[in-house]
């Protein structure tokens, strides 16, 4: 059912016509059963008054770019509408020509890139327009004989119009239809498409819209409904086995890209049916989506058959682009196995999130169409194409401009929660990097608000819960391709003679014990990852130069140093590469405190200040800048360099 209902004490007054519109907006845009990832679209026909006061009518449209769900008046470009109308007259229009058109009719040149759909939304003679992709609606239209179904279901008021791809031809097509006796009709569905309702009033289009909805929704429950009981989610699944598709997926695609597990009871439904490969591979709710999901998601783990099966299918298709294509990828976007569940892949977790949220909505669309209502049927895959390689799509996915150096990529980082271990993790964040942050603090589950962040509460001493927290890391990301060896401990500070074999053992079993035991764990990922495995290992300045009274700290750290040395030895081959940094006097971590900063700084006959700026360079140290440090050793610019031991500490006379 609708999520939002119309409040009129929240309500902009019918007087402001565009803040009225941005409030129905957001409504339907907050809403993923009616719009998803951008989809959707709305208007208002309001005054605009130029520099010289004069007042010219006008269609506000949402622009470009803007996501409905957080819409703001900025959002929506002021058009001309005698100009647009205009437009419709003449006998064709390309869409580059018509987009050039509408660019240069902005009556704001700052206002955003109009909408492919203002021609259609300008004919329209009604003040206020709203557009969703409404669930209920597309399963109707998406339908053998989805005319008649919606004929049935909503009434002969309704104006239903083939589909056509969003703009000049739509536009034409809606136009003659309108002037044949569309003026009367009280809502407009476009097949396998959408829902367009009108009014005078963006409160007068959203009642309308909600009421046709709420028909379809009503009917489908009566005539269509979901199974009640769900089967129990799904079970483990080899975390290896995981990493392997991934990387399949990713070659395909000739990046990395990150693939998200989703195992629920919904999931286990859809993926438990028998016909499976039928089901899953009849298309997409809307073709817009295919852009986030392809035209069809892979049934089952043969990569290179699905990726030959698209290069079939491109080439079969290709004379129907309208304009130059894109590289071609023929990598799946969503993967369906009865064991795994649900695969999400996008070229960043935000991707591979979207992904999942459109095809969590197209399962039980699916499901219904073909257990109650004689099966789903698509638009032809020709169709598709068209609008997969269509230059008014593509440029959507190019908005955001180039990836991040690290987008793809899934790092682990242990000693998340503060510290270096959390700088580090927000470096790759930054960069683009999914990351999965170990730390004991059960803190670390909301260190970062991302959709590429996974905190996991985790004492990296216990292998079972190390080993739980590697298994949960490939689960939401795929695999591992970076590793930051980041939690440790420095103990007490205390000579030799008076040495304290407990905290000695505590040391070693935080700083060299769990890196090995995770060392260990990680190799099989790190050995199957597209863009070759990285792992940086963050020591320290005490292992050149080690100081008087940290005994258990220097010598946890000269182990855990010589245990990375082997392992870029042992790994190359393996195309790992293993790097270590050594930062000294880094105060800004957990590590010090105000009793052990007294105690060194007491150590060297210097004050706290002074002993902070004690290295040649006179300068502090921070963990920022060890993690920027930390973040380049993982980029591709050292994509030659393995085993090295990178100084981070102003510089130090014993070890210069």
């Amino acid at each position: 059912m609708v999520k939002y209902l119309w409040d009129d004490h929240l309500a902009p007054a019918p007087s402001d016509p565009l803040a009225e519109c941005v409030y129905g907006s957001r409504l339907i845009g907050s809403d993923p059963a009616m719009v998803l990832h951008g989809g959707g679209n709305t208007s208002v026909k309001a005054p605009f008054f130029d520099i010289t006061g004069e007042e010219v009518d006008t269609l506000w449209v949402k622009g470009s770019g803007w996501d409905l769900a957080g819409i703001e008046k900025e959002g929506f470009a002021p058009l001309p509408i005698r100009r647009l109308r205009r437009l419709l007259d003449v006998d064709s229009l390309s869409d580059l020509e018509m987009m050039r058109e509408l660019s240069a009719a902005r009556l704001d040149p700052a206002a955003p890139q109009p909408s492919v759909e203002s021609l259609l939304h300008a004919l329209i003679p009604h003040r206020a327009i709203l557009h969703s992709h409404a669930d209920a609606i597309v399963t109707l239209t998406n339908l053998a004989d989805g005319a008649d179904r919606i004929r049935e279901v909503l009434g002969e008021g309704v104006l239903i119009v083939p589909y056509v791809m969003p703009g000049f031809d739509l536009a034409r097509v809606v136009r003659d239809m309108w002037t044949s006796g569309g003026d009367g009709s009280t809502g407009m569905v476009l097949m396998n498409h959408g829902l367009f309702t009108y009014g005078e009033t963006t409160r007068q289009a959203y009642r309308s819209h909600l009421k046709l909805i709420s028909q379809a929704h009503r009917w489908l429950e009566a005539h269509a409904p979901l199974p009640a009981a769900a089967p129990s989610p799904l079970g483990r699944v080899d975390p290896v086995e995981l990493a392997r598709i991934r990387t399949e997926i990713s070659r395909a695609a000739g990046r990395p890209l990150i693939s998200v597990r989703h195992a629920s009871a919904e999931v286990a439904r859809f993926v438990g049916r028998a016909d499976l490969p039928s089901v899953a591979t009849r298309g997409p709710l809307t073709p817009e989506h295919v852009i986030r999901t392809k035209r069809i998601p892979l049934v089952g783990r043969d990569v290179a058959e699905y990726a030959a099966q698209y290069e079939r299918y491109y080439q079969r298709n290709l004379h129907r682009a309208r304009g130059e294509t894109t590289m071609l990828d023929p990598a799946p976007r969503v993967v369906v196995d009865p064991e795994i569940g649900m695969l999400a892949v996008g070229a960043t977790a935000s991707d591979s999130q979207i992904a999942s949220d459109i095809y969590h909505h197209t399962m039980p669309v699916l499901s219904r169409a073909e257990d109650h209502l004689g099966g789903y049927a698509a638009l032809p895959e020709g169709d598709l194409f068209e609008v997969e390689y269509w230059d008014l799509e593509q440029v959507k996915l190019r908005r955001g401009g180039a990836y991040p150096e690290l987008a793809g990529m899934a790092a682990l980082v242990t000693g998340a929660a503060s510290g270096i271990g959390r700088a580090c993790a927000e470096e790759l964040l930054k960069r683009g990097a999914a990351v999965t942050g170990l730390d004991l603090s059960p803190g670390v589950v909301d260190v970062f608000d991302s959709s590429g962040w996974l905190g996991v509460p985790c004492d990296v001493t216990h292998p079972a819960a190390q080993a739980e927290a590697v298994e949960k890391a490939v689960e939401r990301f795929g695999g591992i391709d970076i590793v930051v060896v980041c939690a440790g401990i420095f103990g007490g500070v205390s000579p030799i003679a008076e040495l304290d074999a407990s905290e000695w053992r505590s040391v070693m079993a935080v700083n060299v014990d769990a890196a090995a035991d995770l060392l260990s764990r990680v190799h099989p990922f790190l050995r199957l990852s597209p863009a070759g495995g990285r792992v940086a290992v963050v020591s320290t300045r005490n292992v050149p130069a080690p100081g008087p009274g940290a005994a258990a700290y220097s010598s946890s750290k000269a182990a855990l140093t010589q245990l990375a040395r082997v392992a870029a030895l042992e790994w190359a081959s393996d195309g790992i590469r293993v790097n270590i940094v050594n930062p000294d006097a880094v105060f800004d971590t957990g590590i010090w405190n105000e009793e052990l900063l007294a105690n060194r700084a007491a150590h060297y006959g210097i004050d706290v200040e002074a002993y902070k700026r004690r290295n040649l360079l006179g300068t502090p140290v921070t963990s920022a800048q060890v993690a920027e440090v930390v973040a380049e050793l993982v980029s591709d610019r050292f994509a030659a360099t393995t085993g090295a031991q990178i100084p981070i500490d102003g510089g130090n006379e014993r070890v210069v």
